[in-house]
């Protein structure tokens, strides 16, 4: 199916999957981030309206909603992603650039990478709140089959696609369908209006409410971060990151994503190679090999800019410590 949002940049689109009769549809949380003005299109051309939101997980980019169909609905059955292997066949299901609706691609799973474990989140690892596993497929992934179904041999659903590389040939990803689960038994209703407030991303910056716009800008980033680094040197890092968003912000409010992206970029590869702590240091490595795997500019400059956002935050805290 297709999933259509209406947000204060124009149309976003993607794809879902029904994961409930009773019309409970996951998909990409980026498809209709910041939207409240979000349709389901089934295959046969219906339109419904998406009534509320039931959970989220935008570390993740997941997000489950909720429309109310005229009867019941076929569903997909999720399969247990923690079986899958390399080089297991996959078929993907999506829109690609969400006008070549229902298109079907085969591949294999190319690699399971694990780029937070279970031991990093326990050690507090500051680019890390949460284990994150992802699925790379060679099966080809095109804008607009964001939030598609990834099927097994048997047609369980296994992951959803979420992200490309451009610059490679066939480097793909999907999220595990495991990540899904927590939230589908734990459903809550979020009123449309609360989530776009919440999940908006205004001024290069914004966000806030109930749902947190993505982890790095929370209250509760790592100082360890700056371990082993002198006052003068957190300075240092504070106005090499103010002056990137001084000048990158003011781009993407004028629809320069792109030119944000790389203004972005430039920072976090400079304090990447010379950055005075082994902390600092590995959060920007972390950021870059995470936007190499996102899907396009407006993603990639907000995941540099919430980065950027939580070592603001520590350094603030670290200046308040006695």
């Amino acid at each position: 199916m297709r999933v259509e949002a209406q947000g204060p940049d124009g149309e976003q689109f993607g794809t879902g999957f029904i994961v409930e009769k009773t019309g409970v549809v996951a998909t990409n949380f980026h498809v209709i981030a910041g939207t409240s003005d979000i349709k389901i299109k089934l295959n046969d051309g219906t339109h419904y309206p998406v009534m509320h939101v039931l959970n989220v997980d935008p570390m993740r980019d997941l997000v489950i909603v909720k429309f109310k169909p005229d009867k019941p609905m076929p569903t997909l059955r999720l399969g247990d992603s923690s079986k899958v292997a390399t080089g297991e066949k996959i078929v993907a299901i999506g829109n690609p650039l969400g006008v070549f609706e229902n298109t079907v691609s085969e591949g294999l799973i190319s690699s399971i990478r694990e780029v937070c474990s279970s031991k990093d989140v326990t050690d507090k690892n500051p680019s890390c709140p949460g284990e994150l596993t992802l699925l790379q497929i060679s099966a080809p992934i095109s804008q607009g089959s964001s939030g598609g179904p990834l099927f097994n041999q048997v047609g369980e659903v296994v992951g959803v696609t979420t992200a490309i590389i451009a610059q490679g040939q066939l480097i793909n990803f999907a999220m595990p369908a495991n990540y899904l689960k927590p939230l589908l038994e734990k459903q809550e209703v979020i009123a449309l209006e609360d989530f776009a407030k919440a999940t908006r991303k205004e001024g290069g910056g914004g966000g806030g409410g109930k749902i947190e716009r993505a982890p790095y800008a929370r209250d509760g980033f790592a100082l360890t971060v700056y371990d082993g680094c002198k006052a003068d040197q957190i300075a240092e890092v504070v106005k090499s990151i103010e002056d990137a968003i001084e000048i990158g912000a003011p781009l993407y409010n004028r629809g320069d994503i792109e030119a944000c992206f790389r203004i972005y970029e430039g920072t976090a590869t400079k304090i990447e190679r010379d950055g005075p702590c082994k902390g600092v240091r590995g959060v920007f490595g972390d950021v870059l090999l995470k936007a190499q795997s996102l899907a396009d500019f407006k993603v990639k400059a907000w995941a540099m800019r919430d980065t950027f956002d939580g070592l603001l935050i520590a350094a603030k805290k670290m200046g308040s410590k006695p």
